[in-house]
């Protein structure tokens, strides 16, 4: 539908966004070391199996062989979100992270943004094992987290415009909350009318719903949702500034003591 490429929305908590350059250095290195142009095909698979999020295993009887099981079944619900299967799955996922990460990890904290991205993973991994308990084809992508940063963003930041390339090819800016939500109610009608889809609408759902709450807590104290502006009062200009006036009364503890 619409593909992110650049907000202006400075930061006004943290210089850099470490973690959110951080994940991207991270599923990159990982595409690396397991992604089908560098990496023979049978690596391809067994890493795909090993660390890949595997309904079958968590919802239903399926084991996997000594050798591929390498980390425990409950850690593929973050480890899958480090592996894609092209550079056009990675690309896409790193662009909605580097456009939108930012300023959720600005509104969150460094610490609280990575967690907040790794429990957004296993929400996406949650629902989609869900959706379809016992199918054995693994789910990779970062798409259930990046999800969940999407939905952060568009209850942080709605007004502010981005611009994103329509029907990819027409660049335009826009109010970000007019192309997240149809994006957010697109995945939502595409889990209800295709669930068992080869792309995991439901990882995508999972990744939403979790971020539209973990942001709602998570955030510093004093952020704003909905772009709204805090209002600090100025402070009130003390009545002796104003010529012939009489001072205020205090009770004997402030600068002035009691009225005579």
């Amino acid at each position: 539908m619409f593909i992110p490429l650049h907000d202006r929305n400075k930061l006004k908590h943290i210089r850099l966004q470490v973690v959110t350059i951080g994940l991207i250095v991270a599923n990159v290195l990982v595409f690396f070391l397991t992604g089908p142009l560098f990496v023979e095909a049978s690596t391809v698979n067994a890493d795909l199996l090993s660390f890949g999020y595997i309904p079958a295993l968590i919802f239903g009887d399926a084991t996997l062989a000594p050798g591929i099981s390498v980390v425990p079944e409950a850690a593929t619900h973050i480890t899958y979100a480090f592996l894609h299967a092209d550079i056009y799955h990675l690309g896409t996922n790193m662009l909605f992270l580097w456009v939108f990460g930012d300023n959720v990890e600005d509104a969150l904290g460094h610490v609280r943004f990575l967690i907040f991205y790794l429990a957004c993973a296993a929400a996406g991994a949650l629902v989609h094992g869900l959706v379809v308990p016992f199918s054995q084809a693994p789910l990779i992508g970062a798409s259930g987290a990046v999800s969940g940063v999407v939905a952060a963003y568009f209850l942080l930041h709605p007004k502010v415009r981005v611009w994103v390339l329509v029907l990819f090819r027409i660049p335009l800016p826009l109010p970000a909350f007019i192309p997240l939500a149809l994006w957010i109610a697109q995945q939502f009608y595409m889990l209800a009318v295709d669930p068992s889809a080869d792309v995991s609408w439901g990882a995508h759902v999972g990744g939403i719903i979790a971020g539209l709450l973990l942001v709602l807590v998570m955030r510093r104290k004093g952020v704003p949702l909905f772009d709204r502006v805090v209002v600090v009062p100025k402070a009130v200009r003390l009545v002796e500034d104003a010529p012939g006036a009489i001072p205020p009364v205090q009770d004997g503890t402030g600068p002035w003591g009691k009225r005579p």
